[in-house]
């Protein structure tokens, strides 16, 4: 991977969550709508329907301003380049190895879990706390450790990081 393949991925990755932001604004404001609606007003003292409205409401509004953070946190993450050996950290792109083939990960500030693809290959946004984050920070390419995989420890190596 290049420079220019970080780049794309990450135009990719602020894409995707500027989709998710858009899907997670429309539910907020369907949330929002059913729990101010009056006709969802307890009919009994077991109707729950606005409690629920407003529980899902909320829930909503904190994956909104999350996802905000993530995106911001992208759209201003300075370029980084992780040749000469420097050790994996957030901006870093890298590709691992094993038995199983090849996976891409993005390092990021923010958005883990979003997955985008770039010539062949899925490349999933990963954070410095999730599992795999955690044992990629301060490794080098070249290194090898073990990835939990259907229940064994497979061995693993940092083929290429970017």
């Amino acid at each position: 991977m290049t420079s220019e393949d970080k780049r794309e991925v990450s135009v990719k990755v602020v894409e995707a969550l500027k989709r998710e932001l858009d899907g997670f604004l429309k539910a907020a404001r369907a949330a929002q709508a059913a729990a101010t609606d009056p006709d969802s007003k307890a009919e009994n003292k077991y109707d729950t329907r606005n409690l629920e409205a407003s529980y899902l409401a909320r829930g909503v509004a904190f994956r909104v301003a999350e996802t905000e953070a993530a995106l911001s946190a992208w759209e201003s993450m300075p370029p980084q380049d992780f040749s000469e050996m420097r050790p994996v950290g957030v901006g870093a792109l890298v590709v691992l190895e094993n038995r199983d083939g090849s996976a891409g990960y993005f390092v990021g500030p923010g958005g883990g879990g979003i997955t985008v693809e770039h010539e062949g290959m899925e490349v999933t946004v990963i954070t410095p706390e999730s599992p795999v984050g955690r044992q990629l920070m301060k490794q080098r390419e070249g290194a090898i450790f073990y990835l939990e995989s259907g229940g064994q420890r497979v061995e693993t190596v940092i083929a290429e990081v970017c």
